[in-house]
């Protein structure tokens, strides 16, 4: 800023400074209440569960997942059906764990 000479300039002077410290102030109070929104619990749960659902690699782990859960099930239900024998129901849990984890590679092979 240039000096000023007179009492007329020094007032106008001190008004813009005045006018641009107003201005500041709003924007800086704006910030800080953006700033405090986004640090919310509500907000943050909410952002992290939109970053979720928007990522591809989450949705098609959980969908890999889904699918082998739901295939390893149905086998197991296939091979134990209604028995109670105890070695029949280990195998079934065996192969249900198995075949979980090759569907659920197999998918995620195919989708790569």
């Amino acid at each position: 800023m240039e000096n000023t000479s007179s009492t007329a300039e020094l007032q106008v002077a001190i008004e813009l400074l005045e006018a641009e410290q107003a201005v500041k102030l709003k924007l800086m109070k704006k910030q800080f209440h953006l700033a405090y929104e986004s640090l919310r619990p509500v907000n943050l749960i909410e952002n992290t569960l939109k970053e979720i659902s928007t990522s591809p690699y989450l949705v098609n782990n959980l969908l890999n997942a889904t699918v082998g859960l739901a295939t390893g099930h149905l086998l197991k239900r296939v091979i134990t059906g209604e028995s109670n024998n105890k070695l029949r129901r280990f195998l079934g849990i065996v192969m249900q764990f198995g075949i979980t984890n090759i569907t659920a590679k197999i998918l995620k092979h195919k989708r790569h």
